[in-house]
């Protein structure tokens, strides 16, 4: 069963799997606008940039965060 969630913020869409992640923390910590554990849904994608996003999101060690363009 695939649990994974979108959110988009109408440029990209951020994919979340958390079936893959390893809580790491990397993205909370290198952009914390967007990401926030504590909050549901835990994902702001209207936090930061375009471009902040994709940044962070290629750092996920686990690969359990991605993004498209849809």
């Amino acid at each position: 069963m695939d649990s994974s969630k979108e959110y988009t913020n109408g440029e990209v869409t951020i994919v979340w799997k958390p079936d893959l992640c390893t809580h790491s923390a990397n993205c909370v910590k290198g952009l914390p606008t967007v990401f926030q554990p504590k909050e549901k849904p835990w994902i702001k994608e209207k936090g930061a940039s375009t471009e902040e996003i994709i940044n962070q999101i290629i750092k996920c060690p686990s690969g359990a965060l991605t993004f498209l363009f849809k």
